[in-house]
């Protein structure tokens, strides 16, 4: 291994020390409590979220089984969904609008690492998930990306980019499959669609 890859100078925390202790306390104490709330207290583990500074909509549902990095930079609209298992890495902001569905062990990662210097430096970008989208099981939504209002993300998706607002994307990375049929129903723009 070369000597230009590998120094332990090179690794240490970018966070404050106010910082490690916020997250230090979340993982000590409101993780736990967090996870080992029955399924029907949801009232409490939004309470819990919002303690640790998380901006939670009083209709929100989160699952239990959810792993969140830091509740700070956490955003969940009225009506919103986090499923089981879903992993909200938010060392940057994920910001999930009104009436957004997270279904099962989806990733959610606002972070990297710049795998082009021999430091490694944390690399971050905020997610964002406007109105009506629903991101399927297992997909991943990486740094800086923006789902569109009413988007779909296919089962096991791999989101690299921004989804326009309707879009249909699947895939590794993510390629848009068609727009998003709204039968019968209204979509956020008011239009109607074919029942």
């Amino acid at each position: 291994m070369s000597d230009s890859f590998y120094s332990p100078q090179l690794y240490a925390s970018s966070h404050t020390l106010a910082t490690r202790l916020y997250l230090l306390s979340w993982r000590m104490f409101g993780a736990v409590i967090f996870r080992h709330t029955p399924l029907c207290f949801g009232f409490l583990r939004r309470l819990l979220l919002r303690g640790y500074g998380g901006r939670i909509g009083c209709s929100a549902v989160i699952h239990p089984s959810c792993r969140i990095y830091s509740p700070r930079s956490l955003v969940i609209g009225e009506r919103s969904c986090l499923a089981a298992d879903v992993d909200c890495y938010c060392v940057d902001d994920i910001i999930l609008g009104d009436d957004v569905t997270v279904s099962q062990d989806v990733f959610l990662c606002t972070a990297s690492h710049d795998i082009d210097r021999a430091d490694r430096p944390l690399v971050t970008g905020p997610i964002r998930i406007n109105q009506g989208a629903w991101i399927f099981a297992r997909a991943t939504i990486l740094p800086g990306v923006t789902v569109g209002e009413g988007a779909v993300a296919a089962a096991c998706s791999v989101v690299t980019r921004d989804i326009p607002a309707h879009a249909v994307v699947a895939g590794n990375p993510a390629r848009i499959v068609r727009e998003r049929a709204y039968r019968g129903l209204v979509r956020g723009d008011g239009q109607r669609h074919g029942s």
